[in-house]
């Protein structure tokens, strides 16, 4: 930056900035005579406190709350089936992801807050020496101004202070990153510490009860030996008990079938007789019926040619019956049409002799409206008129 460029262009300037730096010098004299060491003591001090956490914590609750007015707006966005659901969800994101930022800040500020008690001297005496720092800077560009015109004074000592700043960052940077690469070793030592003391434990155990279990295997193994011993023991005994009640029992069944063989051998000769005697009844009974059979055939089959006999008589005289019953239904269709013709032509007579004497009536009626034929009116006094009239009643009823 060129230095004659930071200069004012009129003396007029240069007087308005002095003045406007001797009156920020003047405030920041007065600032530091009135400003008091520290906040312990004051009967207020617990109320400034009380208030300033205070504003914090509302302002985080509305944080809070809107952050979770949000999620459950995001929530029923997401369920419903409104028409550019993606934009507003877009945008719901973006107002959730911007509260959630100011949310981490105003944590990070309260947490700092609770940290730095303003009750203490620490903070007033670093508003002091800030104080008076900017008292000096103001002075010098105020001597620099009223000498040369200029305050590159001032310019380098923002910028001094703005690399002591940012170097002051990075030194606090790193020891943030140290102090969390210390914890993160301590944290994974004492992991590991927990997990071999784990290990080793259940190792222990795991020894212990193999050690218990083969303690156990030994007995069992022991008790085992001598029950297998003591069984195979009465095993054998009753495989010899059983054999020789095995071998009495097939010496009592054998003694038993040489009865029943015995037995079943009379039986037979019994059987035998029996079924010859049986096979001679039998035959003389099959010649009896074959006899009969030879007898009730010939007696069938001459019953069945008298009966086709009779079938052929009775089927010449139902061809009989049924000519004969044709020539009668013709005579009775025959019938039936002529009294048909008749009554048809005496319900046409009827109609007809109905629809003339309509006709003759209608006729008459039109005859005495009009006066023709007989009913015609002539030139006669009063009472012929009246005789005519009367005769013409007498004519229509």
């Amino acid at each position: 930056m060129d230095p004659d460029s930071m200069g004012l262009s009129t003396p007029a300037d240069v007087l308005q900035v002095a003045t406007v730096l001797e009156d920020c010098v003047d405030q920041l004299v007065v600032l530091g005579k009135i400003m008091p060491v520290s906040y312990e003591g004051r009967p207020d001090a617990d109320e400034i406190v009380g208030d300033e956490i205070g504003r914090i914590v509302d302002s985080q609750r509305q944080l809070e709350q809107q952050f979770s007015q949000l999620m459950t707006a995001r929530q029923d966005t997401k369920f419903s089936g409104a028409i550019g659901k993606t934009n507003r969800l877009m945008q719901l994101d973006q107002d959730i992801t911007a509260v959630s930022g100011g949310l981490k800040g105003s944590n990070q500020f309260f947490t700092r807050s609770l940290k730095q008690s303003p009750l203490t001297s620490d903070n007033l005496e670093k508003i002091q020496a800030d104080r008076a720092f900017v008292e000096s800077v103001m002075v010098e560009a105020q001597s620099e101004l009223a000498v040369s015109g200029t305050f590159l004074s001032l310019l380098q000592s923002v910028l001094s202070e703005r690399e002591k700043k940012a170097n002051l960052q990075q030194t606090i940077l790193r020891e943030e990153e140290g102090r969390k690469r210390i914890k993160q070793l301590q944290r994974l030592k004492l992991e590991v510490r927990k997990e071999k003391e784990v290990e080793i434990q259940n190792r222990n155990e795991m020894i212990a009860h193999l050690k218990d279990q083969l303690q156990e295997m030994k007995a069992k193994t022991n008790m085992e030996g001598k029950y297998v011993k003591k069984n195979t023991e009465v095993q054998v005994f009753q495989t010899q008990k059983h054999c020789s009640m095995s071998e009495q029992a097939l010496r009592e069944e054998l003694e038993a079938l040489k009865v029943k063989i015995d037995e079943e051998v009379r039986v037979n000769g019994e059987i035998e007789s029996f079924l010859k005697t049986h096979q001679r009844e039998l035959e003389e009974k099959v010649e009896y019926w074959m006899e009969k059979y030879d007898k009730d055939v010939d007696a069938k089959q001459h019953e069945l040619d008298v009966l086709k006999a009779s079938k052929a008589q009775d089927l010449a005289r139902l061809q009989e019956l049924t000519k004969l019953y044709g020539e009668y239904e013709q005579v009775v269709v025959e019938d039936r049409i002529e009294k048909e013709k008749a009554r048809r032509k005496a319900e046409q007579e009827a109609i007809e002799l109905q629809c003339a004497t309509k006709l003759q009536a209608w006729w008459r009626g039109v005859m005495v409206r009009k006066g023709l034929g007989p009913y015609k009116k002539g030139k006669k006094g009063k009472k012929g008129k009246k005789k005519s009239g009367k005769k013409g009643k007498k004519k229509k009823k």
